[in-house]
């Protein structure tokens, strides 16, 4: 009985662990971008394919999240350098518009930022971590997918190179 529960229960870990480890479904580098559209804060609509031709950093996160906190300085300033040259920001916020808000007037947010309501996050996902940052080219293809914080410099080169 020991050995059959034992091995059952290697079986359930192994199944569990190669589950974890296969493709989520979440977008990859080369594919064409899902286009969306979400609402921001105040209700407005906010598409993703306006910004078609543009370099686009996408990022999903939440207010209270530290490590997406930590880029927003980051994201505003990138916004301000690069936006006459062919690049935007779209934020999208995974908490409540109330709270989304409240933190874009807080932190002085420059760029568009939507409320998700699952779709978005959806068809970019599913998103398991946050930030999850992913870079679009002019052709609205993934280029990168970032999870996790990242320095403004590493941003910065992405853009640079894109926008050539």
């Amino acid at each position: 009985m020991k050995s059959k529960l034992s091995k059952f229960f290697v079986l359930t870990v192994a199944l569990f662990l190669v589950g974890a480890c296969s493709k989520s479904g979440a977008m990859e580098v080369g594919e064409v971008a899902p286009d969306f559209t979400i609402n921001d804060a105040e209700g407005k609509p906010v598409t993703l394919s306006e910004f078609k031709g543009k370099v686009i950093i996408l990022d999903f996160f939440a207010s209270w999240c530290p490590p997406c906190r930590m880029e927003i300085p980051d994201f505003i300033a990138l916004q301000k350098t690069y936006a006459s040259q062919g690049f935007t920001m779209v934020g999208v916020s995974l908490v409540d518009k109330n709270e989304t808000a409240k933190f874009v007037s807080q932190q002085n947010i420059n760029y568009p930022v939507a409320v998700d309501d699952g779709k978005a996050s959806d068809s970019y996902g599913p998103i398991r971590s946050i930030p999850t940052t992913f870079l679009i080219d002019k052709d609205f293809k993934i280029a990168k997918v970032f999870i996790g914080y990242r320095a403004k410099d590493v941003f910065e080169k992405e853009i640079q190179e894109l926008l050539k």
